[in-house]
């Protein structure tokens, strides 16, 4: 009775370390050579910190990240938009986590070889499609391989194979028009340390935050940022490039002026050893994920644009309720089933609203259409009480409102294993 799951990212990381805590027998294949920590920084909601401590990593979190202590939103000349506490500063039970993508990755990957033995994750295995019979499931490798199994999970991302093996005349991600340069800088820490700050507007707009301590010598952190810019989307804007080398004198001018006392962008910017290009995609949400003995999790599920530090968390979340829906269900095409049931709408209204501009940067275009970017008083411009019911607005879609976690029993009760 073995579960295959395709893509060894923190998608497919999180089913298998929730595979071994639950004691079902998996097999993850991996397209990589090696696994290796790639990316750049991301963060980790409440909700999914809350499975992480649950798998017994809240030490390594500690050691690899930053508890996130406040999200700030300020206009393009650096004035305070909306300023709000996270994680336990704003009541939940959990932190929430600012943490570099790869090496997030590689604690997960170290910890799921410790724990259920090196053979469990196939390297060099691309998959390319599955095949469904009646009492079990197939994945199918780019060299012809053929691995049986009980059920296919696909953790295999935005451009998964299963994916389209479900959907063949998809095509491709579709783009906004935005572009994304993403790196980090060793600089100097701001707002009393643990910040993530969004700036500007929807057509200009940067992100950073830290995601290590000050480094004892220098005092300096490893800053996470992020600048964007939107295009004509009938521009051909290299969109056959999806992680690429930038050139910075590219943007670096758009962000020349955002020098603002707190923060120095053209510092961050300049001072980074390489700067990655991404374009701002997603894809339509599915009308199901499940076929049979097959279902699509994390990035292949449900691909969302990065605008609510949502993606891994939901990933993570993904890999637990598979998990409890096979407890529940046992090794059957119901628990996947489940799974879908519960969260397909959930993921589904998140990334509508960040299509449509509802996810919590939404403050910052409202701000800039009213005056420009330029006030005094945000009260002048919009209500705090508004601005605050925004963010809680944001927070109850995705499924991470305070009380609503809070009061949330465990996914996977402790303890709990397939009988």
């Amino acid at each position: 009775m073995t579960i295959l799951i395709a893509g060894a990212g923190i998608a497919g990381l999180s089913l298998g370390l929730t595979l071994h805590q639950i004691g079902l027998p998996f097999r993850i294949c991996e397209a990589a050579p090696e696994i290796r920590p790639l990316g750049v920084g991301i963060n980790l909601q409440p909700n999914a910190v809350r499975e992480l401590f649950d798998l017994e990593f809240e030490a390594q979190l500690d050691a690899i990240g930053v508890r996130t202590r406040q999200l700030g939103f300020y206009s393009k000349f650096g004035h305070t938009i909306w300023e709000e506490p996270r994680g336990e500063g704003a009541g939940y039970a959990w932190p929430q986590f600012s943490v570099h993508r790869g090496r997030l990755q590689m604690m997960l990957h170290d910890a799921l070889i410790a724990r259920a033995g090196a053979d469990c994750i196939v390297t060099s295995a691309r998959a390319e499609g599955f095949e469904i019979e009646e009492d079990g499931a197939t994945l199918i490798l780019e060299d012809g391989s053929r691995i049986p199994g009980d059920l296919v999970i696909a953790a295999d991302g935005i451009h998964s194979a299963l994916r389209a093996q479900m959907y063949p005349d998809e095509g491709a991600p579709i783009w906004d028009g935005r572009i994304l340069w993403r790196a980090t800088t060793q600089a100097p820490d701001y707002k009393g340390g643990g910040a993530m700050v969004m700036i500007g507007h929807d057509s200009l707009r940067a992100v950073a935050y830290p995601i290590s301590a000050a480094d004892p010598e220098t005092g300096l952190v490893t800053m996470n940022w992020i600048a964007e810019k939107r295009f004509d989307p009938s521009d051909d804007w290299r969109r056959e490039d999806w992680n690429r080398a930038a050139k910075i004198e590219e943007f670096l001018p758009d962000f020349e002026s955002w020098r603002f006392g707190w923060i120095d962008l053209p510092a961050l910017i300049t001072g980074a050893d390489q700067v990655f290009e991404y374009p701002m995609v997603d894809r339509d949400p599915l009308p199901r994920w499940t076929e049979g003995r097959v279902t699509l999790m994390g990035d292949a599920a449900h691909p969302t644009y990065p605008v609510g530090s949502n993606g891994a968390s939901q990933a993570i979340v993904d890999a637990r309720v598979i998990g409890a829906s096979l407890l529940a269900h046992g090794v059957t095409p119901a628990a996947l089933e489940a799974y879908e049931a519960q969260i397909r709408p959930l993921t589904t209204a998140v990334g509508l609203a960040n299509r449509k501009g509802g996810g919590p940067d939404a403050v910052l275009q409202m701000v800039e259409d009213i005056c420009g970017g330029d006030f005094e008083n945000i009260d002048d411009v919009i209500p705090t009480a508004d601005l605050a019911a925004h963010a809680a607005r944001f927070k109850s879609i995705a499924g991470f409102s305070i009380d609503e976690l809070n009061a949330k029993p465990a996914i996977i009760p402790t303890g709990a294993t397939a009988s």
